[in-house]
């Protein structure tokens, strides 16, 4: 099978990134299939090659996307018409159109099957005032407006075949586009990658690259746009935690000013530490003791369960997909209410007290995280593709 995929990054650094990387690779290595795949920057992707190079049918083949000058809501437009122009000048060697194309959101308007990892509605309904305010708030307004439309228009299309990565994300569909035929295909976890033996050998240097004292407890926050993370309601929570030996790790990208004036301003400056995303994101469950995420929106949140594969006891939010295949109290603590800072420290409180809970909740962490498999997700992502190809094929599309 012929496939395009269309991804403006792929790596295994971050969550919806490292999902692409992983199909790519089965559905080259394990399925023989031709992949054309049209993004802005590629690494950690086996048996990648260039376009440029490309002398007859490869498995994996990268064509690079130019990236088009200026803020999101002139980039992405920008993305949209160049990978539609890249692939319009001939996506395989022999001239052939793909027989399907794949893309993880709304990357294209004309993909014929969508993994939805994030659905925009949503967050532009979380959006506040504050959020709003500035110049900076008026874009990303304007932003979340451009791909809300791109959304209705993309999702609304009954043509396009859709995949959730959890539950979750299939009712959000549902709600606001009316589509009740979504297909739920959860993410992976690379268990031979992310084990408590694979981070064991990382522990003491992870925590000492991060001046980590071994009594303090160090929490671990993972991911982009720092609010919707929960990350102002965990500085409230640490805040009234400060009896204990917390230190908390953030990383991701997003801005620091309004975070850092909180720490500040509650005397948890020499506590936090703010960080870019790191190249082997093992490091930081090596460092960390707990991983929180208490998450207003999330479809899924990868982190959580590579955490959990690593052995890290976890704080969930109930707005994470992932939550959906945890169980509070035996695999994970799941929040009530992540905009709740009181419950919030009472859960980090719990597990910083109590060494046995801890051990309970990583041991049954790990048997949960090792029913995932990116194998299990790139079967049933292809199925999907066989049956959206035979329906194109049929339409003459």
């Amino acid at each position: 099978m012929r496939v395009a995929v269309i991804s403006p990054f792929v790596d295994k650094q971050h969550g919806t990134e490292r999902a692409v990387a992983e199909l790519v690779e089965r559905l080259g290595a394990k399925y023989g299939d031709d992949v054309a795949l049209y993004a802005q920057r590629v690494t950690d992707v086996r048996n990648l090659r260039s376009a440029s190079r490309a002398s007859g049918p490869k498995q994996i083949c990268w064509h690079r996307v130019g990236t088009f000058p200026g803020p999101l809501l002139m980039g992405f437009p920008g993305w949209l018409w160049l990978n539609r122009r890249a692939r319009h000048r001939g996506i395989f060697p022999s001239g052939n159109r793909p027989d399907v194309v794949f893309s993880p959101g709304i990357n294209a308007l004309d993909a014929d099957v969508i993994l939805v990892h994030a659905v925009f509605h949503r967050l532009a309904e979380l959006q506040t005032a504050r959020d709003r305010a500035g110049l900076r708030g008026l874009h990303r307004s304007l932003y979340y407006a451009l791909l809300c439309k791109l959304e209705r228009r993309i999702y609304g299309d009954p043509r396009v075949t859709l995949a959730a990565v959890s539950k979750h994300t299939a009712e959000q569909l549902k709600r606001y586009f009316g589509r009740d035929d979504v297909t739920v295909i959860p993410n992976g976890v690379d268990i031979g990658h992310f084990s408590p033996s694979a981070i064991a050998p990382l522990h003491d240097t992870a925590r000492s690259r991060r001046r980590c004292s071994p009594e303090q407890t160090v929490l671990l926050l993972i991911g982009n746009d720092w609010r919707n993370k929960g990350l102002g309601t965990l500085l409230t929570a640490i805040a009234n935690c400060r009896d204990l030996p917390l230190r908390l790790l953030v990383v991701g990208q997003d801005e620091q000013a309004t975070f850092r004036a909180q720490a500040a301003a509650a005397g948890l400056l020499e506590r936090v530490e703010f960080s870019a995303p790191v190249s082997d994101v093992r490091s930081l469950y090596a460092a960390a003791d707990i991983l929180v995420a208490p998450s207003l929106e999330d479809s899924f949140n990868l982190p959580v369960l590579e955490a959990m594969a690593c052995g890290l006891p976890v704080i969930v939010s109930p707005q994470a997909g992932v939550s959906e295949w945890l169980t509070h109290g035996f695999n994970a603590l799941v929040l009530k209410d992540p905009e709740k800072s009181g419950e919030l420290a009472e859960a980090i409180r719990a597990l910083a007290d109590n060494s046995q809970l801890r051990k309970t909740l990583a041991e049954n962490a790990v048997t949960t995280a090792r029913k995932f498999s990116w194998d299990e997700h790139a079967a049933e992502l292809r199925q999907l593709m066989e049956k959206a190809a035979a329906k194109k094929k049929a339409a003459g599309r």
